[in-house]
C-alpha cells in the first residue's frame, strides 16, 4: 500500500513539474532529503523517483516562460567554481574511473538540480515553500524520532531513513540541528495558532530527538547553534539563559548510558571511534601535503590511500572506517587545499551575505517582516552545520546548499526588486539618477 501510495504522489508531482517546474524543485527536494520511498517494502523501494522527477523538472524549466535570470553574484561564481573544480580533481583521481565517474556523477546531480531551483523560484511565497518542504522533509524524522525518544525514555538510539544520506545517527543528528533554526523561524512567522502550535512541538520533539541520537558530535553542534540562537535573539542575555535551562533539563531527561557516552567526549583517548577519526585525519593531512593541488579525487576511503599515506608506525585504531569523518578533511582530501578554500569560502559569504541582507532589509515594508529573521536563521544553522559537520563525512550533503540557496534567493528577489522600482520611475528621475553617479 505505501508503494502505491509513494508512487501515485510521486506520478502526480512529475506531470505537474512538466508544466509548473517549480514544484518539481520542491518534488526534488523532498525526494533528495526526506527518502520517502525508503519507507516502502516493495516495489518503490528502489525506483530511481529522484532522477524521474529531475528529468520532468529539466524538461519543464526548458519550455517554460517563467524562468528567472541565474542569479550572479559572489556566491553562485564560488558555487559554479567548487563544483567546476572538483570536476577537475576528478581527472587525477586516485580511485578507479569507474568508481570516480559514479561519485562525479551523484555530486553533479545534487548540484545541477539546486541551480535548476534557483532559476525556477523567486518571492517570498516560492522561497517559504522551499524553507517548509527541506523543514518537513527531514522535520518528520525529528517528530518521529522525538516522539520515540520520550517514549521509550531514551533508551534507543534514534536512526535515519536506510541508503540515505542521514541514514546513520550522527549525520541524521547534524541535519536535525540545522533544522530547528528554520522551525524557529516558522513559528514566528506563521499566521494560524494551529500552525504555530504544531511548529512549537515539532521544535521540542526535534531537540529531543537529537539527544536520542546519542550522537556526541552531534551534542557540540546542538550547543553551539543553540548559543548563537540566544545571542541573535531580542533579549540576548535572557534567551541563551533560557536556552541553556531548556538543554540542560533535556540532558537531565536521558537515561544513564547517554551520559556515559557523552563523557567520552572528554576522554576521546580511550575512545577508539575518536581515536579512528584522528587516524585518518592524519592521513589525509599527509595524502593534501603530497598532492596539495588536486588532492586524491573522489573518494580517499581506498586502500591505496591508506597504504600510502597512512601515519608511519602507526597500526588501523580497532573499529577502524577510512571515511574522512570531518568535511574539512573531507573537501582537503578529496580536492586538495583549493577545494577546501572554495568550500570554506563558499560558507562565509553565503554567512556574509545573509548578514548583509538582513541589515539591509530590516526598515523595509515588503521585506522587513520576514527577510531578517530568515537570514538570521540561516546564519544560526551554518553554525550547527560548522560544528556538526567537523565530524562527519557530508561535503556532498543537498541540506547546506539549500542554505545557500535560500541566501541567494532572497537576495535575487530583493535585487530584482529593486531594478524593477527602478526601471518604473519616471522618463526625467531616471535620467537624473544615472547623471548623478547613483
Amino acid at each position: 500500500m505505501r508503494d502505491i501510495v509513494v508512487t501515485l504522489m510521486v506520478g502526480g508531482l512529475i506531470a505537474a513539474a512538466l508544466f509548473r517546474p517549480h514544484i518539481g524543485a520542491y518534488a526534488w527536494a523532498w525526494l533528495s532529503l526526506m527518502n520517502p520511498h525508503r519507507g516502502t517494502w516493495g516495489f518503490a523501494y528502489a525506483m530511481p523517483f529522484a532522477s524521474m522527477v529531475a528529468v520532468a523538472t529539466l524538461v519543464g524549466a526548458f519550455f517554460t516562460r517563467k524562468r528567472h535570470p541565474f542569479p550572479t553574484g559572489s556566491i553562485t561564481t564560488v558555487y559554479l567554481a567548487f563544483l567546476a573544480w572538483m570536476s577537475l580533481t576528478s581527472l587525477f583521481a586516485m580511485n578507479t574511473p569507474e568508481i570516480v565517474y559514479e561519485r562525479w556523477i551523484f555530486v553533479v546531480k545534487i548540484h545541477i538540480m539546486m541551480f535548476v531551483t534557483l532559476l525556477l523560484i523567486r518571492g517570498r511565497l516560492q522561497i517559504e515553500m522551499l524553507v517548509w518542504t527541506v523543514t518537513v522533509s527531514i522535520g518528520f524524522y525529528g517528530v518521529k524520532g522525538g516522539v520515540w525518544t520520550v517514549a521509550t525514555g531514551g533508551s534507543n538510539r534514534v536512526w535515519g531513513p536506510p541508503d540515505s544520506m542521514v541514514e546513520g545517527n550522527n549525520e541524521l543528528a547534524v541535519a536535525l540541528t540545522m533544522l530547528i533554526p528554520l522551525m524557529v523561524y516558522l513559528v514566528r512567522t506563521a499566521r494560524a495558532k494551529s500552525v504555530r502550535w504544531l511548529m512549537y512541538f515539532s521544535t521540542f520533539a526535534t531537540g529531543a530527538a537529537i539527544l536520542g541520537t546519542y550522537s556526541r558530535g552531534a551534542l557540540i553542534a546542538l550547543a553551539a547553534m543553540l548559543l548563537v540562537l540566544g545571542l541573535k535573539g531580542k533579549r540576548p542575555v535572557l534567551s541563551t539563559a533560557v536556552l541553556a535551562c531548556v538543554l540542560a533539563g533535556g540532558v537531565a531527561f536521558m537515561p544513564d548510558k547517554w551520559s556515559s557516552r557523552m563523557e567520552t567526549i572528554g576522554t576521546y583517548e580511550q575512545d577508539n571511534s575518536a581515536m579512528s577519526r584522528l587516524y585518518t585525519w592524519r592521513t589525509l593531512w599527509n595524502l593534501a601535503l603530497d598532492r596539495p593541488i588536486t588532492g586524491a579525487g573522489f573518494a580517499t576511503d581506498t586502500e591505496a590511500v591508506f597504504s600510502r599515506y597512512a601515519p608511519s608506525g602507526d597500526n588501523p585504531i580497532e573499529g577502524f572506517t577510512p571515511v574522512a569523518h570531518s568535511i574539512y578533511f573531507q573537501a582537503l582530501g578529496e580536492h586538495g587545499f583549493p577545494g577546501l578554500a572554495l568550500y570554506l569560502l563558499l560558507g562565509v559569504l553565503t554567512w556574509h551575505t545573509a548578514g548583509r541582507l538582513a541589515k539591509d532589509t530590516r526598515d523595509d515594508a515588503e521585506f522587513g517582516p520576514w527577510v531578517p529573521m530568515l537570514m538570521k536563521s540561516v546564519q544560526i544553522s551554518l553554525i550547527g552545520f560548522a560544528a556538526g559537520g567537523a565530524f562527519l563525512t557530508l561535503v556532498h550533503f543537498d541540506m547546506p546548499y539549500y542554505f545557500v540557496a535560500f541566501v541567494v534567493l532572497v537576495d535575487a528577489t530583493v535585487r530584482e526588486r529593486s531594478r524593477a522600482k527602478g526601471s518604473a520611475s519616471p522618463p526625467m528621475i531616471q535620467a537624473l539618477t544615472k547623471g548623478s553617479g547613483r
